[in-house]
């Protein structure tokens, strides 16, 4: 196993409950069950010594490994190509379904193409972050792992049993570890099974069998629902199975993704735990999920955005920033000491601190998604709007204070444009909305107010003397999300003062093509150290130049960005100075806006006539 592989060196599994990440060289490094959100049982990407993992690869020859995703699924298969031979292991998670459940089933199936190939098999669980001891069991058809939180059994599939015993599987701390060697047209592995009162039992090839195409028929039948026909589809669709990935199907909400501390700078200390559903984040999905077509995922995590709009509006508060997965709000951050971190970016961080910040734009975000969602039909129940009315009234008296901003700033709370810009976002779509159906609401007083936070951007936002809407007010710092000014609707793209504010962002946050978010030295968040370029802010100046007309420079950036994307065509949150992915990994913000970003920019370049 190599210490720590690079962030992009991964594939990413699930089974809609929860997730696993695999590595180039066939290593399950990162893995929480039962949920995204539950304590990690291998974490080797956080800790490779504490941390736990699962490898199988060939032992004693050189190899080189390649990846791929079976087409049109997330079914992963990893190849080893040696003289001696091809093996291919293919990993996947067999669906759960719509009710919580703690059975999870990790397969991992090795089948030997050509020649012959021994492999090492390396079972090392360490439950609750490495912190929990555990008892292993051997027993006569598999292994039983027991810690006082969970219990999982190693089941092997077809010959591995005996090949194994015949090896002396040892069992050091608990570990499973042994060795199988395969001959051309041989099928092995194992199923790692969670949440199963069952004894391990020695699993046919053909129940395997039976598994996979279960698997890859559902992902199948599940992305023939897309209806994008357009440019850069691969790039379109792998993004939007990256995000089913990352939807937790029994309440249809989304994470921003299924890691925890992968730092945003190597050796830094900005290292968040992202395995939490952002209000934000998971209402950006809905303009990419509808662009494509996927409704059902929108009805759902609406439904999960009403229950907490719901609890917003009855207890008269704002909406909180994030949620566990089932609606929950308990996200108290904790250091984890004992884990060195990614190439020893410390401190590794799990729960999040920023869960209790007031960041006023979240509530534009829930209203643009109510009101996107809306126009395709699927409406907000009576119930649900008048929670929105009372959520609505509590911003009118709240929107002109200082908050924590977009990027979650831990220094003292400012007055951030992009706040004030989301929070008109959100009292003009609730005007429109009561306006299409007839609903009540004190629409006058939420005017007053909409046209108040425009006249005070317009006045206090916007920086004469270079000549661009700033950060905050009374600063002259650039801010990458104000990028989406014209797709929100608050400024023309023929804006003289859009078009400036995009020109000093082309100057002062553009890297050859990618886009900084801001510069920490221009603009102290209170926390050490530097970044990368953030991809999904790189993806909507993609559609800024698009929308300004410069729709060659668009197209050009646009497909630049597919460059630093990973082997399977997934991203992480940032890109280092270096090209390398940095930061949890994958991200939904980085999938949704290039799947928005290239509806948009299709839609443009069909209207030119482009090729």
């Amino acid at each position: 196993m190599q210490k720590y592989p690079a962030i992009e060196d991964h594939g990413l599994i699930g089974d809609l409950q929860t997730a696993a990440l695999v590595t180039r060289d066939g290593t399950v490094d990162w893995f929480c069950v039962p949920r995204f959100d539950s304590p990690s049982v291998f974490g080797a990407l956080l800790d490779f010594r504490r941390g736990g993992y699962f490898a199988i690869a060939p032992e004693g020859v050189r190899y080189v490994s390649k990846q791929l995703y079976l087409p049109d699924t997330p079914i992963l298969i990893t190849r080893f190509i040696s003289a001696d031979g091809v093996a291919e292991i293919t990993d996947f998670m067999p669906v759960t379904g719509e009710r919580a459940t703690n059975r999870h089933r990790l397969v991992r199936m090795v089948r030997m193409i050509r020649g012959s190939m021994r492999f090492k098999v390396e079972c090392r669980p360490r439950f609750n972050y490495g912190r929990d001891r555990h008892d292993l069991e051997i027993r006569h058809d598999g292994y039983v792992f027991r810690s006082p939180s969970l219990e999982l059994t190693l089941n092997p599939v077809g010959r591995v049993r005996r090949i194994v015993r015949e090896r002396e599987t040892a069992a050091d701390e608990g570990d499973v570890v042994g060795f199988v060697t395969l001959h051309e047209g041989e099928t092995g592995g194992a199923v790692l099974d969670s949440g199963t009162a069952q004894p391990p039992r020695v699993i046919p090839i053909d129940e395997i069998d039976e598994m996979f195409e279960e698997t890859r028929d559902y992902w199948r039948h599940w992305l023939d629902r897309s209806r994008y026909t357009g440019r850069w589809r691969e790039m379109v669709e792998r993004s939007a199975i990256t995000l089913k990935l990352m939807t937790y199907a029994p309440t249809g909400a989304m994470i921003a993704a299924p890691t925890a501390a992968l730092p945003e700078e190597i050796g830094g200390t900005r290292n968040w735990d992202y395995r939490y559903t952002w209000v934000r984040d998971t209402s950006f999905s809905v303009r990419a999920l509808l662009g494509l077509g996927f409704t059902e995922e929108v009805s759902r995590y609406m439904n999960w955005l009403d229950e907490r709009i719901r609890e917003a509006g009855d207890s008269a508060a704002p909406l909180k920033i994030m949620y566990r997965v089932d609606g929950s709000s308990d996200l108290e951050e904790e250091v984890l000491e004992h884990f060195e971190g990614y190439r020893g970016s410390g401190p590794v961080r799990i729960g999040n601190g920023a869960a209790d910040q007031l960041q006023l734009d979240i509530h534009g975000e829930a209203l643009d998604a109510m009101h996107l969602a809306d126009e395709q039909g699927i409406r907000a129940s009576n119930q649900v709007w008048r929670s929105t009315v009372r959520m609505v009234d509590w911003l009118c008296d709240n929107w002109d204070q200082p908050d924590a901003g977009i990027w979650e700033s831990r220094s003292h709370p400012r007055d951030y444009t992009y706040g004030r810009l989301m929070s008109w976002v959100a009292l003009d779509r609730a005007v429109r909305l009561a306006h299409r159906h007839g609903r009540p609401g004190d629409i006058n007083h939420w005017l007053r107010h909409r046209d108040d936070i425009y006249n005070q951007i317009m006045e206090r936002g916007y920086h004469r003397g270079r000549r661009t809407f700033v950060q905050s007010y009374g600063d002259d710092v650039l801010d990458a999300s104000l990028l989406i000014m014209p797709s929100v609707g608050f400024v023309t793209p023929t804006d003289p003062m859009w078009r400036s504010t995009l020109r000093a962002i082309d100057e002062d946050l553009v890297s050859d093509s990618l886009v900084h978010r801001y510069k920490p030295a221009a603009a102290p968040d209170g926390l050490p150290g530097d970044e990368g370029t953030f991809n999904m802010c790189t993806f909507w100046y993609v559609a800024a130049l698009a929308c300004s007309g410069r729709l060659e420079d668009a197209r050009l950036v646009f497909e630049k960005m597919f460059t630093f994307s990973n082997h399977l065509r997934l991203y992480a949150e940032e890109i280092a100075l270096t090209g390398e992915q940095i930061g949890n990994f994958p991200q939904a913000f980085s999938h949704l806006s290039l799947i928005t970003t290239a509806v948009a920019l299709n839609e443009l370049l069909d209207a030119e006539g482009r090729r």
